[in-house]
């Protein structure tokens, strides 16, 4: 299931066939966004509604399948259904009848391995309350709290929202800073944003807009020039700007015009430290200098959009590496978050895009198959500045420089 453009946080309603996902989704929702019937198997591919939790505030809910479908369909939907967790920062499991079996234990084995938080809600209690006994061992088993609910009788509601709330992490719907600790109140930033082919037309592209609103809430003073006139405004003003961010692609033309003294970097690797696994791209980084012929990179963009002759991600990076290793290497991109057509191992390298359009939960999600196979992974703008010999500099700003042990660079 593929990400879309929505940051806002992500609850995943699962559990079995018939046991009241729909109608759970249509009552948190306050209408009907989701087809409640009697026969099951009603909900067939996950389903994404983006609306506002009352008490809560925006979500986007996603309806799955039942766990429990049966035929070569329903094991395609319960393969959907899995793929969800990877995206969402708080599953509901909705279980009925006093049942709690290997469906159940597959989900939650599915929500550990992901670090997914979740609430067991016992479902339709107007039809078949949960035993004592059941609601106790089941607590045991899980160390989880179980909720007793009924969608037609719903006195726990408010008491679901409080755990709702509760539970669900606070990076999900707290947006966090790109230039914390960076710069501070009346710190002048200065945005080097090219206006080029892959430039949406009257628009800037999302990291842009998302640093400049970053500088403003850090109470800085954000000044946006295209890369010709840098230099200009330099001289001209004489202003001395705390930190300077270039789009990646003029990393050597940024790196020519603004002085030594003054902290440059990119947005992409902005955004990489504000959601991507740092560390693991800091470490990852240099094994570009360790390609070998024949080894393939996977190249992976978290949206989709509009593909240029020049593209950065197909065309430019892929040839910028070979050009600097000068060796013959083979890249695939896989754009969204769709599965790989490879398995993880068959790559040398994993390079990332900023996540502009994602959370962090699903970036981190998406790189921890290659991390976990000990398969270097790194960012678009930091394999950028590594390639074009500006790679200390670029993440200065963020690791001491005096810090910086050889296995960074």
């Amino acid at each position: 299931m593929t990400k879309g453009k929505e940051i806002k946080p992500h609850i995943g309603i699962y559990g079995r066939r018939n046991f009241g996902k729909s109608s759970l989704i249509n009552l948190l929702a306050g209408q009907e966004i989701a087809i409640v019937s009697d026969f099951a198997g009603t909900t067939t591919d996950p389903v994404k509604k983006s609306f506002e939790i009352t008490g809560f505030g925006p979500v986007i809910l996603v309806d799955t399948a039942g766990i429990d479908d049966v035929g070569e369909l329903g094991k395609q939907r319960i393969e959907k259904t899995l793929e969800t967790i990877k995206i969402i920062d708080l599953a509901i499991l909705v279980i009925a009848e006093n049942t709690f079996g290997s469906f159940e234990n597959e989900l939650i084995n599915k929500f550990t391995e992901f670090d997914t938080p979740y609430i067991i809600v016992h479902n339709k209690s107007d039809i078949e309350s949960a035993t004592e006994n059941f609601i106790m061992e089941l607590e045991l088993k899980t160390q989880h709290s179980v909720i007793e609910f009924s969608t037609f009788f719903p006195t726990q509601f408010e008491h679901l929202i409080n755990i709702i709330k509760l539970t669900i992490p606070e990076s999900a719907y707290k947006i966090p800073t790109m230039l914390g600790g960076l710069v501070s109140y009346g710190d002048i930033v200065l945005l080097i944003t090219p206006i080029d082919i892959e430039a949406p037309a009257g628009r800037l592209i999302l990291p842009q807009v998302q640093a400049i609103r970053d500088v403003l809430d850090n109470d800085a003073i954000a000044i946006v020039l295209k890369e010709r006139e840098v230099d200009a405004f330099l001289r001209k003003t004489q202003i001395k700007p705390k930190l300077a961010i270039t789009d990646s692609q003029i990393f050597l033309k940024a790196d020519a015009s603004i002085p030594k003294d003054i902290p440059l970097t990119g947005f992409s690797i902005v955004l990489a430290r504000m959601k991507g696994d740092f560390e693991s791209y800091l470490l990852g980084t240099p094994k570009i200098s360790e390609l070998k012929d024949g080894d393939r990179i996977l190249m992976l963009e978290s949206c989709s959009h509009h593909v240029s002759c020049d593209d950065i991600g197909r065309v430019k990076i892929p040839r910028w590496i070979s050009n600097f290793t000068g060796k013959k290497l083979d890249f695939d991109v896989v754009a969204g978050l769709n599965k790989l057509e490879r398995d993880i191992s068959e790559y040398a390298l994993v390079i990332q895009c900023g996540g502009c359009m994602i959370t962090r939960k699903q970036l981190i999600n998406r790189l921890n198959p290659a991390i976990k196979s000990d398969i270097p992974v790194t960012n678009y703008g930091m394999a950028i500045a590594y390639v074009q010999g500006i790679y200390e500099r670029a993440i200065a700003p963020f690791v001491k420089t005096e810090n910086l042990s050889s296995e960074y660079l």
